[in-house]
């Protein structure tokens, strides 16, 4: 994952209205904390944000220019307005280079299972620990032509090199069974629309 540099301005406003102007001025109000550092407030560029949290994910990796400082931080939280679908707030970490890092990463299906079967998927991410620097895009698991009955578990996933599973190796990410028949289908159908006498 490459280091998106952004730059990044100190806010001393706080509060609801604050944060509305911080928007108007087409900036995204934003909170650093970590390792035992008072928190920062900063505006960051709203647009230049959207674009990198399009292209990188949420676990993007910033290099914040903060006056005449740089700092390194890990997208942790990003807040977005559920109508609107604007970026209302973002929390960052503070990271440093070399440190491992706990992040959630999406897992991508590819392939069809086989025929006449019905897939569930259970998690669409899991937990890993990796390098801050070195956080996989996407966890990546074939299902071309598994068949009824497989189960896949966390501890079954391919993490990419540097990445340890953080989640439970036990945790059910996805169950492929027999589709139902029509014939199945038109039973149920047929007991639910009978009257009860």
């Amino acid at each position: 994952m490459s280091e998106v540099r952004l730059a990044a301005e100190q806010r001393t406003e706080f509060g609801k209205g604050a944060a509305r102007r911080t928007r108007r001025a087409g900036k995204i109000p934003a909170v650093l904390y970590g390792h035992g550092s008072d928190p920062k407030h900063l505006a960051l560029p709203a647009l230049e944000f959207a674009r990198v949290v399009r292209e990188h994910g949420h676990n993007a990796v910033l290099t914040l220019d903060i006056d005449s400082a740089t700092e390194l931080a890990l997208t942790k939280t990003v807040t977005t307005h559920p109508l609107k679908n604007y970026i209302e707030h973002v929390d960052l970490l503070l990271v440093k280079r070399g440190e491992k890092v706990t992040v959630d990463v999406p897992i991508v299906l590819t392939g069809e299972p086989a025929a006449a079967t019905l897939l569930t998927q259970e998690s669409t991410t899991i937990q890993v620990e990796a390098d801050a620097l070195n956080i996989p895009d996407q966890i990546e698991f074939s299902i071309a032509g598994l068949g009824a009955g497989t189960q896949v578990h966390a501890s079954d996933l391919e993490l990419p090199k540097g990445s340890t599973l953080a989640t439970d190796p036990e945790v059910l990410i996805l169950a492929v069974n027999d589709a139902p028949s029509a014939a199945s289908m038109g039973t149920e159908e047929g007991a639910e629309a009978t009257p009860e006498s």
